[in-house]
């Protein structure tokens, strides 16, 4: 056994901390209130006698979670739902059909899990309220390809764009332009009825855009854009023909484009963000605090290489643990949002996995100082990667000694799964259903 148990246990309570923090049935009570036939929902009220039909729909890993509570709150008010979520996130619901699709790629289940809700956004009317919630995950979700982009074009595309480290954002722009769902193009099949998007969000900044490529929101991303993206991964000759061209077609205007802020399809739209990563890191923040430590949140807009923010975070907490921070050890330093990696290995992991492979060699580079360091990156809806790990954990003896150089190896293969499978040192929570991107812990005790 490790002689780190104690500081694996004060990472635990962190990552409970987190969790806690938002769930999505805490985080929609305080967003969402009935009163009789008066619904509040973020602070704008709704008569429900106002409706002929009130009716949730849904795509993300928090969605079927969140269907769960607004079906409480509304009770027999409610006359139907559908929500897309991912496998294993699903729940039994009275009211609402529950839809399992694949994530972070694609597949046909998902491709029946967006026409299915299409189908019902057809069906909408004027006196209906209609209920959408959202959350991190919904653009693999419901994929709904566009013209000739058939399924395994866009799960080929979505691959190539995760392996050469495009942020979400870009991802996202290209998913938007190859798709009949997203891109304020729900909003347009749902009009003219009233919507309200109720959303937990996995952006850096909450961009309402973003977040699950913006089905009921205008969206400032274009096809050029689109092309500046293939341009800049040098994608053009690696994506398959059928999205080239149809992005092509975007920039030379023989393809619509996105809906865009001041289309009337908007008219009767409301988002609300209900919950987002800083409430993570503050969920967090509090279990620090809990255990003695003092928090100090370092970055709440995290992107970038994972290996490179984990040795910055280390090499900060290094200077802590030397008695040159602003805050005498124990200290907590906390950082939220999204790395990405660069795949150029065959091994198996995931972001969060790889941020504490590095911050594990990182600590071993430190000598002394990094005897005094402990630290954890986790993935909020408990999958980082295609791995059944939400993360993973550092401690001084992880990669020291003779298994440095095993570590760097791991490292250079993106093989960060099995070196910390091996050392005890991954993170498994299970399906969270939640998603608000990532939180990583320091913890640096006193000499």
């Amino acid at each position: 056994m490790t002689a780190y148990a104690e500081k694996k246990a004060r990472l635990l309570r962190i990552v409970d901390g987190a969790l806690q923090a938002v769930a999505p049935d805490p985080a929609l009570r305080a967003a969402v209130k009935r009163e009789g036939n008066i619904l509040a929902v973020d602070g704008r009220k709704y008569d429900l006698d106002d409706y002929d039909r009130v009716l949730l729909l849904g795509a993300g890993k928090a969605s079927a979670a969140m269907a769960a509570t607004m079906e409480d709150i509304l009770g027999d008010r409610l006359d139907s739902g559908l929500v897309a979520t991912k496998y294993g996130h699903g729940l039994s619901l009275a009211r609402t059909e529950v839809m399992e699709s694949g994530h972070p790629v694609p597949d046909e289940a998902g491709v029946r899990a967006a026409g299915a809700l299409l189908e019902r956004a057809a069906d909408a009317r004027e006196r209906d309220l209609i209920l959408f919630l959202l959350s991190g995950g919904a653009s693999a979700l419901a994929p709904s390809p566009l013209g000739a982009v058939s399924l395994a074009d866009k799960q080929e595309a979505t691959r190539r764009l995760l392996e050469c480290g495009a942020a979400i954002g870009e991802i996202n722009a290209i998913r938007k332009h190859l798709s009949r769902f997203k891109g304020g193009h729900l909003a347009e099949t749902l009009a003219p009825a009233t919507v309200a998007t109720l959303i937990i969000s996995d952006v850096v900044g909450d961009r309402l855009d973003v977040i699950g490529s913006g089905p009921t929101a205008p969206d400032d991303s274009t096809f050029p854009d689109c092309q500046a993206i293939l341009d800049k991964y040098r994608l053009c000759h690696r994506m398959p023909d059928s999205v080239v061209r149809a992005v092509a077609d975007g920039c030379a205007g023989r393809a619509p484009e996105t809906r865009k802020a001041g289309d009337l399809c908007f008219a009767r739209v409301r988002n609300s963000i209900v919950a987002g990563n800083a409430m993570a890191v503050h969920g967090a923040a509090t279990a620090a605090r809990d255990l003695g430590y003092t928090p100090v949140v370092v970055d709440l807009a995290m992107e970038g290489e994972a290996r490179d923010q984990a040795a910055r975070l280390i090499r900060l907490a290094g200077k802590y643990s030397l008695g040159g921070g602003e805050t005498r050890p124990p200290v907590c330093l906390l950082a939220g949002g999204e790395t990405t990696v660069t795949i150029k290995g065959g091994g198996k992991g995931g972001r969060n996995q790889e941020w504490a492979l590095a911050a594990a060699l990182e600590m071993t580079a430190l000598g002394d100082a990094g005897e005094r360091i402990s630290a954890m990156s986790l993935g909020t809806d408990g999958t980082d990667g295609p791995t059944d790990a939400a993360g993973g954990m550092a401690f001084p003896d992880t990669a020291c000694g003779e298994r440095s150089e095993a570590a760097g190896r791991a490292l250079a293969e993106n093989d960060a799964y099995h070196f910390l499978d091996g050392a005890g040192a991954l993170l498994r929570t299970g399906p969270t259903r939640t998603n608000v991107m990532d939180v990583a812990a320091v913890l640096v005790d006193p000499a």
